[in-house]
């Protein structure tokens, strides 16, 4: 707790820049922006739930306290642009990729930009067209950053043609069970990896070129090369060295009308032979990614389809000696989400992981999604005085076999949900949800209804109220929800939640807090017992445990 408090004094040093931001102006001295966040957590044992903070490696010999702070800082002149993020961990949260005591620099960057190019040395983050094939960036949710630490340049003929090329070793944090992996901080506390990774990119828009103004019709194409050193029993196994990757695109808008299509070769892939002798072989790897839509007069409507075939893309490819298997660190590419992105207490309960590939027995996946909305406008019979928005999405997934074709027996994940807003009058809103899932680690669909009520009794005073319920024959069984939130703008609000398994367990998981806002200023602190699940954001998910503490979060911006 002494250590956090003192981090967080060094921290709020910075913020007095802010107050000279205006003055450096004037003087053409450039400027400097910056972020801090802060979240602390005290964990309290709890029988019921299951969660003994003795258990964990960051809460043993009696601690309670948790903490993970980000401090980053981005100065800007002209064309000219700097920047670092320090990271705090004191030690990290119940759950976390990062289970050690540290501080360090995770990045630092200076870049040089002008109208048509720019160059980049230190760390930074990129993507490949959709992620398939190569992603880095930062997710503090999920507890990810594998940024990149080498130089990057970039270059843009008249919107015409657009090039890309960057070098990196991208970064791996430390992992939850530290006993086979050492984390050494090779450069600035970064904790980089054995591993190098060079791409280069090029987009080339056909519109631009020939002057097509009603329409927009771009062609675009990667070529990555991961460096991975293999040991003789990789190598007999038909692992490389060098694993040669690449992707093409195609992008195409008119009237509203959008289509895009991708294909992924991404090289070599190491998967399990079998579970029991945990053999590795090489496997090619690719993915096809299809999209069509249109959007115009209220309407929307997107048709999506993907198949992957072995796309476990690692910083390790082989995962024995570091353990990066087993965490998000371990990430080098990002598969989209393709099924409705919930928020809701229930809806999130058993989120849906891309299946990737990493045995033989089952290659990967192929399905799509459906998605459409309509605003039905105001004055109209269904639309009303104020207007009405219903949307609809279905989604399903099955596996591949070991040959990579699709298998229709091999069910995975469906999702289908419709939802409705309506503003009734100035005061009073409503959402309705219906949400139905099933999922192949189930033995039955989930129902799930939610209404969200939104009532403002002044233009400052809101409340707002949630109503779940979920219905299943599988699992634990039936479970209800609820929230009540009470906000006074611009400054305060207070809620408290309910989430009760009434099918097997019988357990409640309570939650209550309050925040306060102040220009850039946020500081809000709770109470609560958390469920053990996974966590998501975009396609990708984190296991976290149970946990029952309290928490207290400031967020601040200058």
């Amino acid at each position: 707790m002494k250590n956090t408090i003192l981090y967080l004094l060094l921290c709020l040093v910075a913020l007095p820049s802010a107050f000279a931001q205006e003055d450096a102006k004037k003087k053409d001295w450039g400027y400097v922006t910056g972020s801090l966040e802060s979240n602390n957590h005290v964990y309290v044992e709890d029988v019921a739930n299951n969660f003994y903070p003795s258990t964990h490696p960051q809460l043993r010999d009696g601690n309670v306290f948790a903490s993970n702070d980000y401090l980053k800082l981005d100065y800007y002149k002209g064309s000219l642009s700097a920047g670092m993020q320090l990271e705090g961990y004191l030690p990290s949260l119940v759950g976390y990729p990062v289970s050690e005591s540290s501080l360090a620099l995770s990045n630092l960057y200076v870049t040089w930009r002008e109208k048509s190019y720019s160059v980049t040395a230190g760390t930074f983050y990129e993507q490949l067209g959709s992620g398939l094939l190569f992603r880095s960036w930062e997710d503090r949710m999920l507890g990810l950053n594998n940024a990149m630490l080498g130089a990057r340049a970039t270059y843009n003929f008249q919107d015409k043609l657009a090039l890309r090329a960057f070098w990196g070793i991208p970064r791996l944090g430390k992992l939850s069970d530290g006993a086979a992996f050492t984390y050494t901080p090779k450069f600035f506390g970064f904790g980089l990896t054995d591993v190098n990774v060079a791409a280069a990119d090029i987009s080339l828009s056909l519109s631009n070129l020939l002057g097509w103004d009603a329409m927009t019709l771009a062609l675009e194409g990667s070529v990555m090369n991961k460096h991975e050193a293999m040991d003789d029993y990789f190598a007999l196994a038909g692992c490389k060295t060098n694993n040669v990757g690449w992707s093409g695109r195609v992008n195409f808008d008119m009237n509203g009308f959008f289509a895009k299509g991708e294909y992924v070769d991404a090289g070599q892939q190491i998967v399990n032979v079998n579970a029991v002798s945990m053999g590795r072989k090489a496997e090619k790897g690719n993915a096809q990614l299809i999209e069509f839509g249109y959007n115009g007069r209220g309407l929307g409507v997107t048709l999506t389809g993907r198949r992957m075939d072995r796309m476990n893309q690692k910083i390790y490819a082989y995962d024995g000696a570091h353990l990066g298997y087993a965490s998000t660190a371990n990430m080098l590419s990002y598969r989209p989400a393709m099924c409705t992105q919930y928020t809701y207490m229930l809806t999130t309960l058993n989120p849906y992981s891309c299946e990737v590939g990493d045995k033989v027995v089952r290659a990967g996946e192929i399905g799509g999604q459906i998605d459409a909305f309509y605003n039905f406008r105001r004055g109209t019979r269904i639309g009303g005085k104020r207007g009405m928005k219903v949307h609809a999405n279905f989604s399903t997934y099955y596996g591949l076999d070991e040959s990579g074709r699709a298998n229709g027996k091999d069910f995975l994940f469906r999702d289908f949900s419709f939802d409705v807003e309506k503003q009734w009058t100035k005061k009073f809103k409503s959402m309705l949800l219906y949400s139905m899932q099933d999922n192949n680690n189930r033995e039955a669909a989930s129902h799930i209804v939610v209404a969200d009520l939104l009532y403002k009794w002044t233009p400052t005073i809101a409340t707002r109220m949630e109503l779940q319920y979920l219905a299943t024959k599988s699992y634990e069984g039936d479970w209800m929800a609820g929230l009540l939130e009470f906000n006074l703008a611009p400054n305060w609000s207070v809620f408290g939640s309910d989430m009760w398994n009434h099918g097997s367990t019988k357990l409640h998981y309570y939650n209550a807090g309050l925040s306060y806002t102040i220009e850039h200023l946020r500081v809000s602190a709770g109470y609560g017992r958390y469920k053990a699940g996974f966590i998501c954001s975009g396609g990708v998910c984190r296991e976290i445990p149970a946990y029952t503490g309290a928490n207290l979060t400031l967020t601040a911006s200058f």
